[in-house]
């Protein structure tokens, strides 16, 4: 069995980032910097390049290199990783020599360690795969990506003899003029022989900042003639983050890759530059999105939607066929052929069932709202359940907090509240129940009663249809 594990640097201060935050935690696109690299390594396993081995392959979870703020990361992240620490940052070479305890303890034993970085939010499953595919096929003893940019760059520069074959990588500080001019650089993606690789690291001299550097085993490698792969890839799947601008510079590259594997799936979206949708986001085909709209956390959108324009989408289930018009919604769920909108508000705990209608300027908040019901202009239902069928007058509020506590409203189904209807919690209105404009109802009402006055008062019961229709036409135009 081929089986391997990863080793993600994340030890590092990022003291240009100046913030209290840990640089691996700045959010990006809805998740922390170190949430992208393990998501593309999670998604090495998936990959069907490595399908063509005759051994399987396997994985253990990452081992994240940490240092500063190891607590704060290790909380953050919790069981999805392994924790080796660095409790000096002495260069890349030191912080992988620290992964080797528990790397060694993994079972099975690995043969390889791949290696990235925990500032790299932009590299992509694939390109992993590519590398850990190129150096099981090869057999080689270190595989490692590069890239092709135009001179001048920050990065190592390839360095390799006449025949192709790569004898170092050299850093900018120390190139030469020639040197210098190479295209090809270290893009920080290295996967390792386990056997060679911790004699070697346990045994590497300080380079001249007095550091251990990984690109130097690249030398060491070459002079023992040992089996050394390249992959190439693209600079910016390596890009690191070190300070607010280039998280910025991040953000936008990773939102751009976002909006078109969206678009390449089927989704519409009208304004590019003024649309944003995070990593996690999933969107079925032929929604379509209008400008000026953000969709956020673990948000899923089914397919056939009109989102926006002007709407936030933010942690939320919105079922297929809905209309969501310069409104906002967060932390809640909505069913199949649900429209709300213009200025309307779902707040966390808001359930819309199933061609619910909610009107502009209407709030919901901790609330299940029944199939087919009716919310109009200017209302509000809180800590609220309404059944199916329901016509809430414009509006209509409940009242659910009473200064210390906050109460539940029950709405039956096929009730007709009447304009600017006030319901005082707790309190329940029976089933087909109705209530005249302007009531203030603070007890119960039975079903089939019509209730008028503040504070509502029992007119009359409603027997027949034909006195529930004509009863809705006095009293709720």
């Amino acid at each position: 069995m081929n089986t391997y594990a990863t080793v993600v640097l994340a030890a590092g201060k990022g003291t240009r980032m100046r913030s209290k935050l840990p640089k691996v935690l700045h959010p990006l696109a809805g998740m922390p910097l170190l949430g992208h690299v393990l998501k593309a390594v999670e998604g090495i396993r998936f990959d069907s390049s490595l399908a063509s081995f005759a051994s399987p392959i396997s994985t253990h979870r990452p081992v994240v290199v940490l240092g500063h703020e190891a607590a704060q990361i290790e909380a953050a992240f919790g069981e999805r990783c392994l924790y080796a620490i660095q409790q000096e940052q002495l260069g890349t070479g030191h912080a992988v020599l620290a992964a080797q305890s528990a790397i060694d303890a993994l079972a099975p034993l690995p043969q390889t360690v791949l290696v990235c970085y925990g500032d790299t939010p932009l590299i992509r499953s694939e390109i992993l795969s590519q590398v850990l595919h190129e150096h099981l096929t090869r057999r080689a003893t270190l595989t490692f990506l590069t890239a092709h940019t135009d001179p001048p760059s920050d990065y190592g520069r390839v360095v390799r003899d006449s025949s192709g074959r790569v004898r170092e990588i050299v850093e900018v500080k120390r190139a030469s003029a020639e040197q210098l001019r190479i295209r090809e650089v270290n893009s920080g993606v290295y996967c390792f022989e386990r056997a060679w690789l911790w004699p070697i690291l346990q045994n590497l001299p300080r380079n001249a900042s007095g550091e251990y550097y990984l690109t130097d085993l690249v030398a060491i490698a070459a002079a023992q003639e040992r089996t050394i792969a390249t992959v190439s890839g693209t600079l910016d799947e390596t890009i690191g983050v070190n300070n607010r601008v280039q998280l910025a510079e991040a953000e936008q590259l990773l939102r751009l890759r976002t909006l078109e594997r969206h678009m390449y799936a089927g989704v519409t979206i009208v304004d590019p530059a003024t649309t944003y949708i995070d990593d996690e986001v999933q969107i079925g085909a032929d929604t379509v999105i209008f400008p000026g709209t953000m969709l956020t956390g673990k948000t899923t959108i089914g397919a056939d939607c009109r989102l926006g324009p002007g709407t936030t989408i933010y942690q939320s289930v919105v079922a297929d066929r809905c209309v969501v018009r310069n409104s906002i919604v967060e932390e809640s769920v909505l069913e199949e052929d649900v429209s709300m909108g213009p200025f309307s508000h779902c707040r966390t705990g808001a359930h819309l069932a199933r061609g619910v209608h909610m009107g502009n300027f209407g709030e919901v908040k901790n609330s299940y709202i029944g199939a087919e019901t009716d919310m109009h202009h200017f209302s509000y239902l809180g800590d609220a359940s309404v059944g199916e069928r329901v016509n809430v007058g414009a509006g209509t509020v409940t009242a659910n907090f009473d200064g210390t506590h906050k109460h539940r409203t029950t709405i039956g189904a096929g009730a007709s509240l009447g304009v600017d209807t006030v319901l005082i919690a707790p309190v329940t209105i029976g089933a087909r129940a109705y209530t005249g404009s302007g009531s203030v109802v603070n007890r119960d009402v039975p079903e089939d009663a019509l209730v008028v006055g503040v504070p509502a008062r029992l007119l009359r019961m409603l027997n027949t249809r034909e006195e529930q229709d004509k009863d809705e036409k006095e009293h709720m135009e």
